[in-house]
């Protein structure tokens, strides 16, 4: 056994400060160089400690304070993020309704075309009188309303892409291709043709002047190269 005497657990060791200064305070004389330290008293000791942690304390605070703006931005970002992807959902969901939409209309309006062309023929010979002239108008109001359009005059320029050409002529009183006759009217509910309006056309008389003087010189060709009897 030995004289050494431990010292209880969770005891603290008071911290030593070393007094430097060459000339005492108290006495006004010269120190010895080996002066013993001055140790600091037990009321002291927790300051030092708490400034020692406070400046700690502020740091982690600090960490924290920048990781959770972090996260938050994080988290904004995402929110952002959805809320674009939802718009976009809803206008993709909207247009495609407005596809079908108009797909259906047009559906039930094509089916109505050959009521409107016994119509159109009942009023040109006269025919379209008393009830069935009632109901014939409602039903073009109807249709009208739903956004069906008849379009083919006479006098058009013929456009392949909204006319179909069924009886073909020449005319030198036109200047380009002429839509001479309307056979029968065409329909389409914006810019969707539903039928393409039959017509008559005539081309400028240049053209067939053209024409049979492309056929005479390709008869030519022909009777060049057959060989002499």
């Amino acid at each position: 056994m030995t004289d050494e005497q431990h010292e209880p657990e969770g005891s603290v060791e008071t911290p030593v400060v070393r007094d430097r200064r060459r000339i005492d305070p108290e006495t006004g004389e010269l120190r010895e160089p080996d002066a013993e330290p001055v140790p600091v008293a037990e009321s002291d000791a927790p300051a030092a400690e708490g400034l020692a942690s406070e400046g700690t304390g502020s740091d982690g605070a600090d960490d924290a304070l920048a990781q959770a703006r972090a996260e938050a931005a994080e988290r904004l970002d995402d929110l952002r993020r959805l809320q674009a992807e939802y718009v976009n959902y809803r206008r993709r969901v909207e247009r495609d309704r407005e596809t079908v939409r108009e797909a259906a209309k047009a559906e039930v309006l094509t089916g109505l075309l050959d009521v409107l062309d016994d119509i159109g023929r009942a009023r040109e010979h006269g025919d379209l009188t008393g009830a069935f002239r009632a109901v014939g108008e409602a039903l073009e109001a109807a249709v009208n309303k739903a956004g069906l359009e008849q379009y083919g005059e006479p006098g058009d320029e013929f456009d392949p892409t909204i006319h179909e050409a069924l009886m073909h002529s020449y005319d030198d009183t036109v200047d380009v291709v002429t839509c001479t006759q309307i056979l029968q009217p065409g329909y389409r509910v914006g810019d969707r043709i539903l039928r393409a309006a039959r017509v008559a056309v005539a081309e400028p008389t240049e053209a067939l002047t053209d024409q049979q003087s492309a056929d005479a010189a390709s008869d030519d060709e022909v009777d060049s190269a057959e060989p002499d009897n």
